[in-house]
């Protein structure tokens, strides 16, 4: 049955996002300007088109919107591990699901350059 939180079930999905922060962070880099960039308007309308090889905007927007998507998912990731520790599995379980859909979507637009289709919804 695949209708209960479980503490395993919970710990897995821990383990799979830690393995892809640890990822993204790697593969991204990081700019000082991206620390205060919270809208995210200004950038979408910049976006006209893209692959998952490329975006349509300037590489100096491309480094904040790598970061804004790294730490959203920073942020869902440690609100999990203290929904957890508060014994609130079904909140850790979608907080820690909402940590790695950041990761994968900004793998899938080519945010994060990395090749692990156990990890992404990319292509190895």
């Amino acid at each position: 049955m695949n209708n209960i939180i479980t503490d395993k079930k919970i710990k897995h999905y821990f383990g799979i996002t830690e393995k892809a922060l640890k990822m993204c962070k790697n593969a991204g880099s990081k700019s000082k300007e991206a620390k205060d960039f919270l809208d995210m308007a200004e950038i979408a309308k910049k976006i006209h088109s893209f692959s998952p090889d490329s975006l349509a905007i300037s590489e100096h927007d491309q480094k904040m919107l790598k970061e804004l998507f790294f730490d959203m998912a920073q942020r869902y990731f440690s609100d999990a591990k203290y929904f957890y520790e508060k014994d609130d599995l079904v909140l850790a379980y979608g907080a820690v699901n909402y940590a790695h859909a950041w990761l994968d979507a900004g793998a899938r637009i080519g945010l994060f350059k990395v090749k692990d289709s156990k990890l992404f919804t990319v292509d190895d």
